[in-house]
């Protein structure tokens, strides 16, 4: 069952949650709206893929661990199978024309899908002007002071919680994006309910817990560390992905604004355009978006081998990038979940959540930013007057193909409706008329 709630997930997390809503509770009716509401509250208070950490908290509620493991195991397997396989496709092929037209049409599309997810969520997040300035703030201090993600998420957080004993009015209580519903609960499982009432949330099951998910956690990269050293690619991923897991609140696309700066600038795993590229392989495969990871973690293994075999290092890259990426989300759900009734109504979480989602819309924004430059121009250089990092194309390298395919992605997307998996087709079938067709009748 799990396997086929992730079979028919794509896109973001709003989607795979509207997915597993209409699945668990509409069709199936194992978990009622209530808890379903309740368990996704929960899962936005964490930092990582919410809607993987719902489907944990779910298969844990159903049937405690052994169900909690089986949910989330499931819920990422097709995803990171579907993203392996094209990683190695990508690294073997991507040199042919035919795929190289394919991924033209693609990096437009996905900077407007990029585009679409800050208008979607800013509608839902930003309904006050405190809220409205948080962002503007994120904004300026990720794309123009170049500001620590985790650093923003903190000052989010502080001030949330401060607005809403300061300013309750404009600091209202975050909603879940939950989809649309009738309010009245389905059957409750008595099975399910009876299995949490028996899990107390006693310190020494937590301790319990914690030292089996932190011990799952780094002996991989203990290992790896004694194996290669401190300087190798994999041990490089392990521990940055590690603290990706801990640091990035708000969804994929807050992960993206984080790791995609850091892996192109920081490491130099792999380039600007490489990124969107990843980006639009997890958007059109099952999933969550968040298996993106997956893919820079291949390439940067793939392309920083060290004298390994380079599929080699890319599968483990790939391994390695999912296994500390997920990892942490089964240890957030099983150590937390019994305490989860005592967040209910805790209006200082709620308010301190208000604030970081209202922030992490400025960051993406700066992903969108970011992402645009890379696709619409071929170069893109820094300049740093008075401190201030400024990102400056280069007007000569402008690709007119791309600005023409992007411009058709946004009349997809927000004039015709076509939603993203439509819209990214027809972007990948104009990449090939473009680059076929249309740049070599005009000798570009």
């Amino acid at each position: 069952m799990w396997a086929l709630v992730a079979l028919q997930s794509f896109g973001g997390p709003a989607g795979q949650i509207a997915v597993m809503h209409r699945i668990l509770v509409e069709e199936k009716r194992w978990i009622s709206e209530p808890r379903f509401l309740h368990a996704l509250n929960y899962c936005m208070l964490l930092p990582g893929p919410e809607a993987q950490q719902l489907a944990i908290y779910i298969g844990w509620l159903l049937n405690r661990t052994r169900g909690g493991l089986a949910a989330g195991i499931l819920f990422v397997l097709p995803g990171f199978l579907s993203i392996l396989a094209l990683s190695i496709l990508y690294t073997g092929f991507r040199d042919t024309t035919l795929v190289s037209a394919v991924f033209f049409g693609l990096k437009p599309a996905v900077m407007a899908v990029v585009v679409e997810a800050v208008v979607r969520i800013g509608r839902r997040a930003l309904k006050t002007r405190a809220l409205v300035g948080l962002a503007v703030a994120a904004f300026l201090a990720i794309f123009f002071l170049a500001v620590p993600f985790p650093a923003i998420v903190a000052a989010a957080a502080l001030l949330g919680w401060l607005g809403g004993r300061l300013l309750p009015e404009q600091f209202p209580v975050a909603q879940p994006h939950a989809p649309g519903g009738s309010s009245e609960a389905p059957v409750e499982m008595a099975l399910a309910d009876a299995q949490v009432n028996r899990v107390r949330p006693t310190l020494g099951r937590s301790l319990r817990i914690l030292a089996i998910g932190l011990t799952l956690w780094f002996v991989p990269l203990l290992v790896l560390l004694a194996v290669f050293g401190r300087g190798h690619v994999l041990v490089q991923e392990g521990i940055f992905f590690s603290k990706t897991a801990v640091v990035t609140f708000g969804g994929a696309y807050a992960v993206l604004a984080y790791v995609g700066q850091r892996a192109v600038e920081t490491f130099h795993w792999l380039k600007p355009g490489e990124m969107l590229d990843g980006l639009g392989l997890a958007e059109t495969t099952p999933g969550p978006l968040i298996m993106v990871l997956q893919f820079v973690g291949f390439l940067g293994a793939y392309r920083l081998a060290g004298g390994m075999d380079p599929l080699l290092a890319g599968v483990l890259g790939s391994l390695i990038t999912t296994w500390v990426t997920f990892v942490p989300c089964f240890l957030w759900i099983f150590l937390g979940a019994p305490y989860i009734e005592l967040l209910r109504g805790n209006r200082s979480l709620s308010t301190a959540l208000t604030g970081i989602t209202a922030a992490v819309v400025g960051v993406i924004f700066n992903l969108a930013v970011w992402f645009s430059l890379h696709t619409l121009f071929g170069s893109v250089g820094e300049m740093r007057p008075l401190g201030l990092r400024l990102l400056v194309p280069d007007w000569s390298t402008l690709n007119p193909g791309a600005v023409i395919i992007a411009i058709g992605a946004f009349f997809a997307l927000f004039r015709w409706k076509l939603g993203m998996l439509k819209t990214l087709a027809l972007s990948a079938a104009a990449g090939l008329i473009w680059f076929l067709g249309v740049r070599k009748l005009l000798g570009i």
